[in-house]
């Protein structure tokens, strides 16, 4: 399984073990891994807890036109439809073709990190991230603009108004880059990682995308490890 050993933030344990999904709302890779994690939280619940992490892929100097890094981005659309099971939909390629969007992770990060302070339900914010994800990726929406998130914050009952202020608050900008800060500090070089955390201790279960059956079977040996301690 090729296990590495971290070390967590001690201030704040875990009650259940804790699988820390750190990805970008940018990543075509994280888009194909989310519906894993989803099946992850509904077939572990009760043995675990599910968290999301932004991980800050493109921002600052690295947040550029879309065109920029299209090319790339454009050959790798089929390898992750191959391997994960999703569809990258005609408005979000018509979006790349006019390469003016700027492709930038900071505002819909901080759309989810302002979703969890909101609803201080970790669990639902996994469900909105997808829904972040889906909305680009799919659908061709606009991430860096507010409204695009009236949408998709209907089926969670957030209010749009509530959201909106948070959204642009200086304390969520703030947040948003310390949580970019703490996955580097966790010492995460891609996404998607998913770590599982037992108390003070991490454990890399995977670097880039990986199948349910691989990741439950990954899941499944460190729980039973776990409660042989």
């Amino acid at each position: 399984m090729g296990k590495i050993l971290l070390l967590m933030d001690p201030n704040s344990p875990a009650a259940l073990p804790e699988l820390l999904y750190i990805h970008d709302p940018l990543c075509g890779w994280c888009y194909g891994m989310s519906p894993v994690i989803n099946r992850v939280q509904v077939e572990f619940a009760g043995r675990l807890d599910v968290s999301v992490l932004c991980g800050g892929m493109a921002v600052g100097a690295r947040a550029t036109p879309i065109a920029e890094g299209w090319g790339y981005i454009k050959n790798a659309l089929g390898d992750v439809e191959r391997a994960a099971g999703v569809q990258f939909g005609a408005a979000f390629k018509a979006l790349a073709e006019v390469g003016t969007y700027l492709y930038d992770s900071e505002p819909p990060s901080r759309a989810i990190v302002a979703f969890r302070q909101l609803t201080q339900d970790p669990a639902r914010a996994v469900a909105f991230a997808h829904a972040v994800q889906t909305a680009l990726f799919r659908d061709g929406l606009d991430l860096n603009d507010a409204p695009t998130y009236a949408t998709l914050l209907a089926p969670f009952g957030v209010e749009f108004a509530e959201f909106q202020r948070q959204w642009a608050a200086p304390e969520t900008a703030r947040a948003t880059q310390q949580e970019f800060a703490a996955v580097v500090r966790i010492g995460v070089q891609g996404f998607p990682t998913a770590v599982l955390r037992i108390g003070e201790q991490g454990y890399v279960l995977a670097r880039g995308y990986q199948p349910y059956e691989q990741l439950r079977a990954g899941l499944e040996q460190l729980l039973r490890e776990e409660a042989g301690r």
